[in-house]
């Protein structure tokens, strides 16, 4: 069960946690239901909501509705449930913490650890978009990656980090392919990075609920904003669908909020 889906995932890039989560809600959907029809459908997102919370609802919707296109039922396809979302972030590393963790782990030789979030905090690449870089692309300059419907997204590398990468290349001896490998020579998994993340995280004492490969992603989105407030290129660079979604970056975190408060309200 789920391989012709999984093999449909594939063939449409989509990262291996995602599969996952998707494969889920097929499971899901199919030991509570043994058939798919508009009914059963519909009390699947009824048992859905009743028993989590909104964003993990959507997650399963999403897996539901990828597995109904793979079988030609988009008309059958559920609707999203709307939230509110909360009026800041959360969990994503400070500017001070990014810095702080990659120069311990440069300074400690850890090299390879180093660029990992080197390159994610410095582009915004999704974790499944890291591994997928190769040393032709950093000698380019970019990496284009093209979504369903042949939607182009170009993730750049600064003239510092290149700088950076290409003569780490040189002294290892890499000269071509994937650059992030394990020590087989093979290309680090999703998992392997956010495992090995949160070990040095705990090394360095930094809080582990900020320390996971999306959190780069996010720092690289708030830094972007708070140099160049340029939202419409932002939601470019990130990939996304809709400039609303870029939006949230427009928001202070919780911290930040909290010290604000702490420097102007003294009545």
């Amino acid at each position: 069960m789920g391989e012709v889906f999984e093999t449909y995932m594939n063939d449409l890039g989509l990262s291996q946690n995602t599969i996952r989560a998707y494969l889920y809600s097929e499971k899901q959907f199919k030991d509570r239901y043994r058939t798919v029809n508009r009914k059963n459908l519909r009390d699947y997102k009824v048992f859905l909501i009743d028993n989590y919370q909104p964003q993990t609802v959507n997650l399963r919707i999403r897996g539901i509705n990828c597995y109904l296109e793979s079988q030609n039922m988009e008309k059958w396809k559920l609707s999203a449930v709307k939230f509110q979302q909360k009026p800041f972030l959360e969990n994503i590393i400070s500017e001070a913490d990014y810095l702080y963790f990659k120069n311990c782990l440069k300074r400690d030789g850890e090299t390879l650890w180093y660029f990992v979030v080197r390159f994610m905090g410095a582009t915004g690449a999704r974790v499944s978009e890291l591994i997928r870089i190769k040393v032709e692309h950093v000698q380019k300059g970019y990496f284009d990656l093209y979504s369903k419907g042949g939607k182009l997204r170009r993730i750049y590398f600064p003239a510092a980090l290149r700088r950076e990468a290409l003569e780490w290349f040189q002294e290892t001896g890499l000269t071509s392919g994937f650059i992030f490998l394990n020590r087989k020579g093979k290309q680090i998994t999703e998992r392997g990075i956010s495992n090995r993340l949160k070990y040095f995280g705990e090394k360095y004492g930094l809080d582990p609920s900020v320390v996971y490969p999306h959190s780069f992603r996010h720092r690289f989105a708030k830094s972007f904003l708070e140099r160049y407030n340029d939202i419409a290129m932002l939601a470019d660079l990130m990939g996304h669908e809709s400039i609303e979604t870029t939006r949230i970056y427009l928001r202070k975190t919780s911290t930040e909020q909290q010290a604000l408060i702490d420097k102007i309200v003294d009545w």
